[in-house]
C-alpha cells in the first residue's frame, strides 16, 4: 500500500510543477528522455542477471505473453472497427498489454499473498512485463512512433537494435555470469531507482483531467481492457484448464495491474498520443485502488 500512496504523490508533484511557470513545457519531455536513455537501461543491466530460470514455474513465465497476445488481439480490432487513428492504436498496444508488475506489482503481491509469493510476482515480472517492455514495446514503437516514412523491415529492425533498453538487454545478457563490482551495482541502483520518480512526474506534469468524448471513450476502453477484461480472461482460462496453486494466483493477479509507467514514458516520447498516455497511466492507477481488492476477492 506504501508504494500506491508513493505513486500518486509522485502523480501529484509533476501536476503542480506543471503549474509552475519555471518549468517549461518541454520538462515532461526531457525527463521521459532521461528515463529511456539512463534509468531504464540501469534497470535491465541491473536485474537481468538476476533471473533464475525454472521449469516448475511455467504459469507465471507465459501468463504475460498470452495476456499480451490477448490484449493485443482486442485493440487491433477495435481499432479498425472504431477507426482510431495510428496514435492511439500505437499508445493502446503499448500500453494496454504492458502492466505495472514490478514497482506496484511486487509490493501488491506481497500485501495480499504475503513474502512467499514474491518468486512468482519476479517471475512474472521478469520474464513477462520486463523482456516485453524491450523486445515487444521496441516493436510497436517503431511500427507506430512518429515517422514520415513508411515502416519497413530494415527500419523496424534498426529502430528495435538502436533502442536504449533493448541494447541493455543484449549486454546484461552477454554479461549475466559476471559478477558486478560493488561499485557498479552501486552506480545501476542509484539511477535505476530515479525511474519511477521521474516518469511518474513527467505523467503528472503531461496529464490533464479536460478529455474530449472521443478520447474519453479510447481511456475507458483500454482501462477497461487492462483492469478487468485481461485478468478475467485469465482467470477463466485457468479455470478452464484446471490450473490451481499460488502461482496462478498471483500471476492473475499481476495480469490485473494498472498500465506500466516506464511503457507511459516510451509512448509520450514517441508523441503516441501523449495526454491519452498520461491518462491512462495516471487514472489506471488511482483506479486499481478499487479494482485489484475485488480481483484478490475472486481470486480467494
Amino acid at each position: 500500500m506504501e508504494n500506491f500512496v508513493v505513486t500518486i504523490t509522485f502523480l501529484f508533484i509533476g501536476m503542480a510543477l506543471k503549474r509552475l511557470p519555471d518549468f517549461p513545457s518541454e520538462t515532461g519531455r526531457v525527463l521521459n528522455l532521461f528515463v529511456i536513455y539512463i534509468s531504464l537501461p540501469a534497470l535491465v543491466i541491473l536485474k537481468i542477471p538476476e533471473l533464475i530460470f525454472s521449469q516448475n514455474l511455467l504459469v507465471p513465465a507465459f501468463m504475460p505473453w498470452a495476456i499480451l497476445l490477448f490484449s493485443c488481439a482486442v485493440i487491433l480490432s477495435l481499432s479498425k472497427l472504431l477507426k482510431w487513428n495510428r496514435a492511439t492504436t500505437g499508445c493502446l498496444l503499448l500500453l494496454i498489454p504492458l502492466g505495472n508488475t514490478s514497482f506496484l506489482g511486487i509490493p501488491m503481491v506481497k500485501a495480499f499473498f504475503g513474502d512467499q509469493a514474491i518468486p512468482y510476482a519476479l517471475l512474472y515480472d521478469q520474464l513477462g512485463s520486463f523482456l516485453a517492455l524491450a523486445t515487444y514495446g521496441s516493436l510497436i514503437l517503431a511500427l507506430y512512433g512518429t515517422g514520415k516514412s513508411t515502416p519497413t523491415i530494415k527500419s523496424v529492425a534498426k529502430k528495435i537494435i538502436s533502442f536504449p533498453p533493448f541494447i541493455a538487454l543484449i549486454l546484461a545478457f552477454a554479461i549475466k555470469t559476471l559478477p558486478y563490482p560493488p561499485v557498479a551495482v552501486s552506480i545501476l541502483k542509484l539511477l535505476s531507482s530515479t525511474l519511477v520518480p521521474l516518469v511518474m512526474i513527467a505523467v503528472g506534469f503531461q496529464l490533464t483531467l479536460s478529455l474530449d468524448r472521443e478520447m474519453i471513450s479510447q481511456l475507458s476502453i483500454g482501462l477497461f481492457i487492462k483492469l478487468i477484461a485481461a485478468p478475467a480472461t485469465a482467470l477463466l482460462l485457468c479455470r478452464i484448464v484446471g490450473l490451481q496453486g499460488e502461482a496462478v494466483q498471483v500471476s492473475i493477479f499481476e495480469a490485473g495491474m494498472p498500465p506500466m509507467v516506464s511503457a507511459g514514458a516510451l509512448a509520450i516520447l514517441a508523441n503516441l498520443s501523449p495526454t491519452l498516455t498520461a491518462a491512462l497511466v495516471g487514472i489506471g492507477i488511482i483506479l486499481s485502488f478499487i479494482t485489484l481488492p475485488i480481483l484478490y476477492q475472486f481470486l480467494t
